[in-house]
């Protein structure tokens, strides 16, 4: 990890930008944060970029938000932590939240638009070239490519959040014993958080968890009832906001927070703005109670993620100096590549590519990220505008 610090402000340069432009979901997400982080800045190494996705993979909640927050509190604090949430978060929180103040029981988003199709096709070239970059350096012999192909195939069979954790989890036990050893990386002891804090955010994460439906239930309160509602759901699912999506429903649309149509609405809108899915909360809790449900909704379903990362960082930065766990590492971060690659396939080219001209919007996308260092926000224009020329 570099020693480099940066500062708040310029973490939410950065995330800025990305939360404008990282279209196509959670997995395109990481290619993004690779791209503008790993091969840009360097603001990481690309072992510490996939240690960090590995940590993120074990941890429930948006896998791409809590990178970035760890990406943020590595380079600025905590309060680089924040902006980089804020910044990645906050225009699709906004769009989704206006979008359900003025938008009742209809759909104005067609999931069959040209431009949405062109977007889609851009988050594969996304990926691809994320994947490519990834396995040429940590999946680059024998015992780690099998781990990596292994694992890609396990996740296609068994499509289930839970093999990610698992596949990981063993990929890591495997790896102890058969990988090679990274070179130790150096950790900023300024940019560790303290035992106290992890602590802390353990029992409040904890606390939270036990005390929220308690005092849902025995009080009736709806601005309670929100909190808890969001609150589980951010800390209890594995994989991400399409994931979240039925256990949203369970709680919006079976009180009558909100309508089917307005639910279905709403998380059609979500797959057309950049930035995480966990933003389809701003749009239900801003239909079901305004602005400030959305804001309810939002801070409520993320807060989660941010004491999980707290917590889970310490004890990360406390083993990576271990040869055992660095080796563990090593089979682990083969795994991500795997998990990637199959993610790769199935949905990002499934959804993204129905035909030669998507084919064609996917390849010129790469060769503008690969070869002539287009930046993100040009990508996603330009995808968006092919797509609703050609598709």
């Amino acid at each position: 990890m570099t020693k480099v610090q940066g500062s708040p402000w310029e973490v939410l340069k950065v995330f800025s930008t990305l939360g404008l432009t990282s279209f196509g979901g959670p997995t395109a997400h990481l290619g993004y944060f690779k791209t503008a982080f790993v091969d840009k800045r360097n603001w990481l190494t690309e072992a510490d970029y996939a240690n960090t996705v590995a940590l993120c993979q074990f941890l429930p909640g948006p896998a791409s938000s809590q990178v970035g927050m760890v990406i943020g509190f590595r380079r600025a604090g905590y309060l680089g932590m924040l902006m980089a949430w804020l910044a990645f978060t906050l225009p699709s929180a906004a769009v989704l939240t206006a979008f359900a103040l003025l938008v009742k029981d209809s759909t104005l988003v067609d999931p069959e638009a040209g431009w949405l199709k062109g977007l889609l096709a851009a988050a594969v070239a996304v990926v691809f070239h994320a994947v490519a970059g990834m396995a040429k350096n940590l999946a680059n012999t024998r015992v780690t490519a099998t781990i990596a192909v292994i694992a890609g195939l396990i996740v296609l069979s068994v499509p289930s959040p839970w093999t990610h954790v698992a596949v990981i989890a063993v990929a890591a036990l495997a790896g102890a014993f058969v990988c090679q050893a990274s070179a130790p990386t150096e950790t900023d002891d300024s940019r560790s958080v303290p035992q106290a804090v992890a602590l802390s955010a353990l029992a409040l994460f904890v606390a939270a968890l036990i005390a929220l439906p308690i005092l849902a239930r025995t009080t009736k309160d709806h601005t309670l009832e929100m909190i808890n509602a969001y609150f589980s759901s951010g800390a209890l699912v594995f994989g991400g906001g399409h994931v979240v999506m039925p256990l949203l429903e369970q709680h919006t649309v079976a009180p009558g927070w909100v309508s089917q149509t307005e639910f279905l609405a709403g998380y059609s809108a979500a797959q057309a703005v950049p930035g995480p899915l966990f933003t389809f909360a701003s749009f239900l809790g801003g239909a079901d109670a305004g602005l400030l449900g959305a804001a309810i909704a939002t801070i409520a379903i993320f807060a989660p993620s941010a004491l999980l990362v707290l917590f889970g960082l310490h004890y990360w930065d406390r083993l990576s100096h271990s040869l055992t766990i660095r080796k563990a590492f090593a089979g682990a971060n083969a795994a991500v590549v795997g998990l990637l690659a199959a993610a790769l396939y199935n949905p990002v080219f499934t959804h993204g590519i129905s035909g030669i001209p998507s084919m064609a919007i996917a390849a010129v996308c790469w060769l503008g990220m690969a070869k002539w260092n287009v930046p993100a926000w040009a990508i996603a224009l330009g995808a968006g505008i092919a797509g609703w020329v050609l598709l």
